[in-house]
């Protein structure tokens, strides 16, 4: 696991001294991606430039090192990331004449480069990837990343300069940076307490989406031009159900699909263990890990003193029955207060999903005894194990029947009025502000008014369901719960519902929490259940075969209850929950009460100052839960401090 970061000029006249000294500066903003070893690379005369940042996982001997240039000096890259299936490839091109210096994954991916093309070795690459190539023949860089949005990928012009990176705060370091906020991506904050893909918090900024790569010809080079990126692998290819499979079949399958997935990602050069909470997916990864190792596989996991929020104890109970080496750490509200004013740097730009708390003070207790973490993320996209996809799909079904008359009702009156004479008409509601019960209503309207499953989810998922209440310019750009369905995937089931989350929560939530928290750390984290091989092998099974009742992911359930038994599972979800909402009354009041300064919100100009403070006003009298609504605009508030 490393970072990098670089850039492409427009004209050819730069100094090489300054540039290499731009270069190592790039690097340095993201020394804790790699805290190993640091390199540079530039070809004046183009006037591209590559800096990597080393993370030692794989050939830790200085043949590992990046930059790194290929056998006839035809290719350069700067990688992130592991290609786990990378000896059995490196066997297939050493067969075929290709010689080896050391015995890093880099070296393989340069050798598939120059013996099968770049959007061919790109298909058969198994792993986490993010990288910067450039073709000194042909005088293009390819930026790209991998299938699933493991890796992240900025990129975009600043004045006369392409640059990119792992991380915004490398591209910063750029003197052509110039960082004006896009007002474009606060609605999208704002609905969903992060900013998706393509876009980031600035103008001219953006996010490569995952399986796409971009070709950048560096003779045609256009300052604000930039190539449409080209997918070289499709998540929709992958929904070609088969009725044959049967719960303990596939059962079979995925077990040993997920235990020879778990042995490639187990290679390691440093000490390897893994995240744990007891729950059914991380508990499977680390069963299958243990089966594996010839000593006990460290876990770690975290609690809370809080006791609806704390799944320590269920995970000590799984490694206890597993043998594992356990080390648990409680969070408390000091834990939180002390983190809270770090999570701009951690993340870059406004990200809002609380759970980033632990995450990042989990990989911080793991950093202290192994350098790489395996993941059981993934699990409840793929093998449909989200609570809300059953109750979704009931309520799209209720919304096919009642919602024109639910619509109508709802939008008789104007929404002022409406909340004004439901508080004077409803006892229960005379204690409640106009603007809560507003808030109110715009959800009523939002989910009434949805005309496809697709847009009915995204509403019900939706923070604030109208942007426009809390900014003072809304207006929302497409992103992945909008974009069309692909024709295999059908807009009525719960494919519908898996897809979305893979295409949008899955990269832009759970896994740009998952890495930016653990590379502050410098810990490496794999996830297992994203290898592209599980991926396509759970898109193929019919969704009906993971559901019963109510409780999602039957057939990762029955291969986790071969090594666990079920009454240490089978409980309630819980999920990776912090209790925000207390804190914010609590020992976050006062960090809280100073973003929202009603002078600043006004003055700064992006907020309906009004709405923001009657919102806050309402969470601490603690007759609503508004942690969700204000957690986005803090960390935005927090941010732009």
């Amino acid at each position: 696991m490393c970072g990098f970061a670089g850039f492409a000029r427009a004209g050819r006249n730069i100094d090489r001294d300054f540039c290499e000294t731009r270069l190592r500066k790039m690097g340095e903003a993201i020394v804790h991606r790699g805290p190993d070893a640091g390199g540079v690379w530039l070809n004046d005369a183009l006037s591209v430039g590559l800096s990597h940042r080393r993370l030692s996982i794989l050939d830790l001997s200085p043949l590992g090192a990046q930059p790194m240039v290929s056998a006839s000096g035809r290719f350069v890259i700067a990688f992130n990331g592991e290609i786990y299936n990378f000896q059995a490839l490196g066997e297939e091109l050493l067969a075929d004449g290709a010689h080896f210096r050391g015995h890093s994954d880099t070296e393989v991916m340069l050798a598939a480069f120059e013996a099968w093309g770049v959007e061919a070795a790109l298909g058969r690459f198994a792993g986490m990837f993010a990288f910067a190539l450039f073709d000194q023949q042909e005088r293009r860089l390819y930026l790209a990343r991998d299938r699933m949005g493991e890796k992240p990928l900025y990129y975009g012009w600043q004045g006369s300069t392409l640059v990119f990176g792992s991380e915004l705060k490398a591209l910063q370091q750029h003197p052509e940076w110039q960082g004006e906020i896009n007002r474009g991506a606060l609605p999208l904050l704002v609905r969903h307490n992060l900013i998706p893909a393509p876009h980031t918090i600035y103008s001219g900024i953006f996010k490569l989406l995952p399986a796409s790569f971009v070709a950048v010809d560096l003779a045609r080079l256009e300052p604000g031009q930039l190539p449409e990126p080209s997918r070289y692998w499709r998540l929709e290819d992958q929904f070609v159900e088969s009725d044959d499979w049967t719960v303990e079949a596939a059962a079979d399958h995925l077990e040993a699909l997920l235990t020879k997935v778990i042995g490639e990602q187990m290679v390691s050069d440093v000490p390897l263990g893994a995240f744990l909470s007891g729950g059914v997916d991380s508990s499977t990864v680390v069963a299958l890990m243990q089966k594996q190792a010839s000593t006990p596989v460290k876990t770690f996991s975290i609690g809370f003193n809080e006791e609806g929020f704390n799944e320590a104890k269920h995970a000590a109970a799984v490694a206890g029955h597993l043998g594992t080496d356990h080390t648990e750490l409680y969070v408390t509200e000091q834990n939180a207060r002390d983190l809270v004013p770090r999570l701009p740097q951690i993340y870059d730009e406004p990200f809002a999903d609380s759970s980033q708390l632990p995450t990042y003070l989990v990989s911080e207790m793991t950093r202290k005894h192994v350098t790489v973490a395996l993941s059981g993320d993934g699990g409840d996209e793929l093998f449909c194990g989200y609570t809300r996809y059953p109750g979704m799909l009931r309520g799209w079904q209720h919304r096919r029947s009642f919602g024109s008359r639910l619509k109508a009702l709802s939008g008789r009156l104007p929404p002022e009025l409406t909340a004004r004479a439901i508080r004077a008409l409803v006892p229960s509601q005379r204690g409640r502000s106009v603007e809560a019960i507003r808030l109110r209503l715009a959800r009523v309207r939002a989910v009434a008014s949805s005309q496809s499953l697709s847009d009915f989810y995204r509403q019900s998922v939706s923070i604030w369901p109208d942007p426009a209440m809390a900014l003072v310019e809304p207006g929302e750009g497409s992103y992945g719960l909008t974009a069309p369905l692909p024709g295999r995937v059908p807009d009525n089931d719960l494919k519908t519902l898996m897809w979305r989350d893979l295409n949008w929560y899955l990269p832009d939530d759970i896994l740009t929490k998952v890495d930016r928290a653990a590379m502050a750390c410098s810990l490496e984290t794999r996830i297992p259940m994203l290898d592209h091989r599980v991926v396509s092998f759970a898109m193929g099974l019919p969704a009906s075969l993971n559901m019963e009742g109510n409780v999602g992911k039957q057939v990762l359930r029955s291969v986790l209850y071969r090594h666990v038994p079920r009454e240490l599972i089978d409980r309630p979800k819980q999920g990776f929950a912090v209790p925000v909402a207390a804190w914010l009354r609590g020992s976050l009041r006062e960090w809280a009460e100073t973003l929202l300064d009603p002078v600043k919100l006004r003055e700064q100009g992006y907020w309906r100052t009004d709405m923001v403070r009657q919102v806050w006003s309402e969470h601490l009298s603690g007759r609503e839960d508004y942690s969700f609504e204000l957690w986005g605009i803090l960390m935005f508030q927090s941010w732009l401090d």
